[in-house]
């Protein structure tokens, strides 16, 4: 889908993603840095429950957001229209969703299709980038989320992610935390917190 930054936070802000990371993904280079990629494809990696948004609709968001007819061979395979499956139940699926898409007239998009063998963590920088564009945001959730890796594993920074770069509102993900099976006090403490950040 391109750079990594902006589907992270498409796919973040998503109602159902548990949580998402960036990383390098798809070719054979050991351990791939963001200055040394080698054969790798920018990537986010989507946590989700199955029971509140499926596997189609996810797919449907990928192809929607960016032109698979036409980024290949941009700057390599860095920004490759890459699609990484994990077993036969996601593979299956992604044929269904290119036979619906088809029959919708929306053609075949240029898209490698592969299993997952490898995938790495992009470095700390990268990781909800458009959130981290925003001080007081990263320093209301650190009293949440002390660490770096609790902090972008959540749900909530992967929501505000989507927020920061425009996808959400601060109103649908105060109304979405209502419906997470959360102990009340840490409802409330989720919603003060996101209520709180000076944008």
């Amino acid at each position: 889908m391109g750079c990594f930054w902006s589907p992270e936070a498409l796919f973040g802000h998503m109602p159902g993603v548990i949580r998402t990371r960036v990383g390098y993904g798809g070719g054979t280079t050991s351990d791939p840095t963001y200055r040394n990629m080698g054969d790798h494809t920018e990537m986010v990696e989507v946590v989700y429950d199955p029971g509140v948004i499926s596997f189609s609709d996810i797919l449907n968001a990928f192809w929607d957001n960016h032109n698979p007819f036409n980024i290949n061979d941009y700057k390599g395979r860095q920004y490759l229209s890459l699609l990484l499956y994990r077993g036969d139940g996601q593979l299956k699926a992604i044929h269904q969703v290119l036979a619906w898409r088809g029959e919708q007239g929306k053609g075949r998009p240029d898209t490698e299709i592969a299993p997952l063998t490898a995938w790495y963590p992009a470095e700390d920088r990268h990781q909800k980038y458009y959130l981290k564009r925003h001080p007081d945001a990263i320093e209301q959730l650190s009293r949440l989320y002390p660490t770096h890796e609790e902090l972008v594993s959540s749900t909530l920074a992967a929501r505000l992610n989507g927020l920061a770069k425009g996808y959400t509102s601060l109103e649908r993900i105060q109304k979405e935390i209502h419906t997470w099976p959360l102990a009340e006090e840490e409802r409330s403490l989720l919603l003060e917190t996101a209520k709180r950040i000076k944008w």
